[in-house]
């Protein structure tokens, strides 16, 4: 890949929409390429009905293993349509979450298996992978806390699972970072955001000089 690609992850409440909202501007700042803000599930048309399908509460009865499916086919998509075509113009993607969000929440929290969901989103992909994964760290109690003091909008339906589902995604991920300690950092949810926000920055920075330049 010419271009530079990061993901952002973290269980649901870590604070990773309020982080970005901060680090775009610095990105941007820093570098005279393209940044491209994307996210997961969706991103693209296709990938953003798939998203509608999935977290719709009403679908209670959808099977893990129809959700990892799902999720692995909207990656595809948005991989195809957005990713890859900004990489091979040089351009910087920050995608808000990517396959790690699959290995725990359906590997780990739905008990699926993560070696099983790891190879669903090989095929699904290609093997890529971002040269660059933050993972913001977080309690499920301050996590979920966060979501119902200050969001406005209706949980949807994995916010909605329980806690040991919530549980066994975190320690998921925590492993995922155990494991892949080169391009996973873990940073801390629990910091004030301008602090989380200058970590990120910092690991960014430090790692790929080259792209931001300025």
């Amino acid at each position: 890949m010419s271009g530079l690609f990061i993901s952002l992850e973290g269980p649901d409440g870590a604070g990773k929409g309020t982080m970005l909202t901060h680090l775009m501007p610095i990105l941007k700042k820093h570098t005279s390429r393209t940044v491209v803000l994307t996210r997961e599930p969706g991103g693209s048309p296709i990938a953003e009905k798939i998203r509608h399908l999935i977290l719709d509460v009403a679908n209670q009865e959808m099977t893990g293993e129809t959700e990892a499916l799902l999720y692995a086919a909207a990656r595809s998509q948005h991989l195809h349509d957005i990713i890859l075509p900004a990489l091979a113009k040089d351009q910087i993607v920050i995608s808000d979450r990517y396959v790690d969000s699959s290995i725990a929440y359906q590997g780990g929290g739905r008990q699926l298996g993560t070696d099983t969901v790891a190879s669903i989103n090989h095929f699904a992909t290609g093997g890529v992978l971002p040269q660059l994964t933050l993972y913001v760290d977080i309690s499920p109690e301050v996590g979920l806390s966060r979501i119902k003091k200050y969001r406005d909008t209706p949980e949807d339906r994995l916010e909605v699972a329980g806690n040991a589902f919530h549980d066994r995604v975190r320690a998921t991920y925590l492993q995922l970072v155990h494991d892949d300690p080169q391009r996973i950092v873990a940073l801390d949810g629990a910091a004030p955001a301008k602090e989380l926000t200058a970590a990120a920055w910092h690991e960014i920075h430090s790692r790929f000089p080259q792209f931001f330049p300025a």
